[in-house]
């Protein structure tokens, strides 16, 4: 019988339909992501007046959606690795699309909160493990550019956010913009079909015939039959919560620099889209719409991930991420001195791309950084303390305003997250990631053969 490691099928594959379905799949799955993330800012001035509650109260709401999606980022993760990333995913998609639908029929703010809840737990939970999920599918050799380019689906889902928004507000009303935000439950048949289980998570429960069918998807040439045994890939007994693995192995200096890089981050992206129309006509602009900076932002998120995601293979992750981080410190910081729209845009532009484009980045980063088996919870973890910068910031922004300080100072006070999270970036210790003792080992391995 011919022995087959899965991982070897897998990083050698060649692109074909399968592959590009499952990308359409899981992007139109983040697309929403984004969709559902933004809609909330832009009908946050209609909930004030037909309900009549507080700016307070407004702010309130918003960020129990963020605790909601740490939540979800941290159980989610942990119980993908238990259940495996398929069902993980099409529960948190059905979680997030039927409560954000159920949002735009919510009475009263209290039915209103607690959906928006339940909709950020799902939030949550679905990035951590479509991350995972296409790292264990896609050839290696083009995984981070795949990873990146799939999360470029929560800045197109941020722009459609802004134009629907704009469209269907003064028209129809707040509820239409959360009615779209349940479509993917539409697609979950879909899903159900496209979307493969991890081969890794099938072997480790002794499911070997349906880990085949999924290997001969992704490789047809391998045969899909009895005489194909796949090699089950060595993993060790976990003794101890999964989240304390993080910790071992010389990499706990690292996991810390990871939560505090996707902390400043999610300063950043929840700075930027909840005050950025603000602090642009404190700077002096006269806006036409308070959405035209967010769009230009998403924007350049997605240049940025399109354009740097590939250069990780060539230069590394922390020679493309730490630059990023700076460059995006200084265009926040000489962002207030300006006085032309298209030099503003451009400047606006580089921070998209400094933020958001940095987190799709910095996923593949972690994704590719721990071991298959903790996965999961080391993206789930990564991403529930950067939320904690989500929560932080919309109100720290909002302090840092009421001191009617120069523009100058507050966009400053938010490139300090930009240069925190370069230096966290910076300190992460590579000596110690799974893809750089793969690389000694193999390179140990030609020198004894030689």
């Amino acid at each position: 019988m011919k022995q087959i490691h899965p991982i070897d099928v897998i990083d050698n594959s060649r692109v074909h339909s399968f592959h590009i379905w499952l990308i359409f799949w899981l992007f139109l799955v983040i697309t929403f992501d984004g969709y559902d993330v933004v809609i909330y800012g832009t009908s946050v001035p209609l909930l004030i007046q037909e309900w009549g509650i507080s700016d307070v109260t407004a702010g309130a709401i918003g960020s129990y959606t963020v605790i909601g999606t740490a939540i979800g980022a941290v159980l989610f993760g942990m119980l993908a690795d238990k259940m495996g990333r398929k069902k993980i995913i099409l529960l948190t998609t059905f979680l997030f699309g039927f409560f954000t639908l159920l949002s735009g029929f919510a009475p009263n703010p209290i039915l209103f909160t607690i959906s928006r809840i339940i909709a950020g737990i799902g939030l949550g939970g679905v990035m951590p493990n479509v991350i995972a999920l296409a790292t264990e599918i896609f050839p290696k050799r083009i995984r981070t550019a795949i990873v990146a380019s799939i999360f470029c689906g929560y800045s197109v889902g941020a722009i459609a956010a802004a134009l629907t928004s704009r469209a269907l507000l003064p028209t129809v009303g707040w509820e239409a913009v959360y009615w779209i935000g349940g479509v993917p439950l539409l697609f979950l048949p879909f899903l159900m079909k496209g979307v493969p289980e991890s081969i890794g998570f099938l072997l480790e429960k002794g499911r070997e015939e349906e880990a085949r069918k999924v290997l001969w998807l992704i490789d047809p040439n391998i045969g899909n039959d009895g005489e194909v045994e796949l090699v089950k890939p060595e993993s060790k007994v976990q003794d101890s919560l999964p989240i304390v693995k993080l910790f071992e192995e010389k990499r706990a200096f690292s996991t810390v620099m990871f939560w505090i890089s996707c902390f400043s981050a999610f300063v950043l992206i929840y700075s930027m889209n909840t005050w950025l129309p603000r602090l642009m006509m404190k700077a002096g602009y006269d806006l036409s719409s308070s959405l035209a900076f967010t769009a230009v932002m998403q924007m350049g998120a997605i240049i940025g991930t399109v354009v740097f995601g590939p250069l990780v293979n060539k230069w590394g992750f922390k020679k493309v991420l730490v630059p990023l981080f700076f460059c995006g410190a200084i265009a926040l910081s000489l962002i207030g001195f300006t006085n032309s729209m298209l030099v503003a845009f451009a400047l606006i532009a580089i921070i998209g791309a400094a933020s958001v484009g940095v987190q799709n980045i910095a996923n593949a980063f972690v994704s590719q950084y721990y071991p298959e088996i903790m996965r999961s919870t080391a993206l789930g973890s990564t991403m529930a303390f950067g939320r904690i910068g989500g929560i932080v910031a919309p109100t720290f922004i909002g302090i840092l305003l009421s001191f009617n300080l120069l523009p100058q100072y507050n966009f400053a006070a938010i490139a300090s997250a930009a240069v925190l999270g370069g230096l966290a970036m910076l300190l992460v210790q590579e000596k110690y990631a799974v893809y750089h003792k793969e690389q000694v080992g193999s390179t140990s391995e030609r020198i004894t053969v030689s």
